[in-house]
């Protein structure tokens, strides 16, 4: 699978829709109902091979409560959907993930080719607004706010993207537009928005993104290169099944903590059997299941 042309839907002409996550940052804008999810679920089933074998790591943020991503949790290596503190602590770790790995990966690259060592990281969030017009926090909004910049300045060589997405794609909920290079527009409220996400003269080049009718989820626009003219697209629709079936068959490498050192001690040589009060009572009952005859637990 390649990151830089990931099937995701089709465009008006039946050739497929391929969208590219390495090396960009992801803008998808859409009403109420537009479809934002069927692209983030569309990318993230096109995405779920690379997921499972650790060349791709998937950090998510569902500030909606886990209404949209909590269904598909196992595919991520980190997930929040309750604590806007947590949200920020996340965000706080990939913009230090990325300058860290921006300082070890300048003495021999400027691209950052994604293995199971060096995995390509996105940071998905899902509705951006709730951690910045809308957050009353203003603390954790800065906070929230420098690490997104940090992240959308910084992360495209060293493999680190950002796929967000938002209703209203006004400069008070994502004041750096101007950081997302890839824009997807869907079904939006008037005109205005249009240029919001996909510049000046792209509804007079046909994208109507205002005209899309409410049935019509997953359609929209997009700019692809070497077009001047907008591209109407359809992102695919995963059901809840396809998402249940995708989390079961593709989940996120699990990283097992370390099995913790023995102390070294005369007593634990002498005496290589536990008391019952060393264990917890799930454990002491397997033990006593499994104890040979002469070997009580004391």
């Amino acid at each position: 699978m390649d990151l830089r042309a990931l099937p995701i839907g089709y465009r008006e002409d039946s050739t497929p829709w391929t969208l590219g996550l390495l090396g960009t940052h992801v803008l998808v804008a859409g009403a109420t109902g537009a479809g934002k999810g069927s692209v983030l679920w569309s990318i993230l089933r096109a995405l779920a091979p690379l997921i499972r074998a650790g060349v791709v790591e998937v950090w998510a943020i569902d500030p909606k409560g886990g209404m949209e991503l909590y269904r598909g949790r196992a595919l991520f290596t980190r997930y929040v959907d309750d604590s806007p503190d947590d949200m920020a602590d996340l965000l706080d770790d990939a913009a230090s993930f990325t300058r860290a790995r921006a300082q070890n990966l300048k003495t021999w690259t400027r691209k950052l080719t994604p293995t199971v060592e060096h995995p390509f990281r996105l940071i998905l969030v899902d509705e951006f607004a709730f951690l910045s017009a809308y957050q009353p926090d203003h603390r954790l909004a800065g906070r929230i706010d420098a690490a997104v910049q940090i992240i959308c300045s910084q992360g495209r060589g060293p493999g680190v993207g950002m796929l967000v997405c938002v209703q209203d794609p006004s400069k008070e909920v994502v004041p750096y537009r101007q950081l997302f290079p890839t824009r997807v527009a869907l079904r939006l409220d008037n005109a205005r928005q249009v240029e919001m996400v996909l510049g000046e003269d792209a509804r007079d080049r046909g994208a109507r993104c205002d005209e899309i009718p409410e049935w019509m989820y997953g359609t929209g626009y997009v700019k692809l290169d070497g077009q001047r003219e907008p591209t109407r697209v359809r992102a695919a629709y995963p059901t809840d099944r396809d998402i249940d079936l995708l989390a079961a068959g593709y989940p996120a490498p699990v990283e097992l903590p370390p099995v913790p050192a023995q102390p070294a001690s005369a007593t634990a040589v002498a005496d290589p059997y536990l008391t019952e009060g060393e264990l917890d009572p799930e454990w002491r009952a397997f033990v006593r299941s499994r104890t040979p005859a002469g070997k009580a637990l004391r």
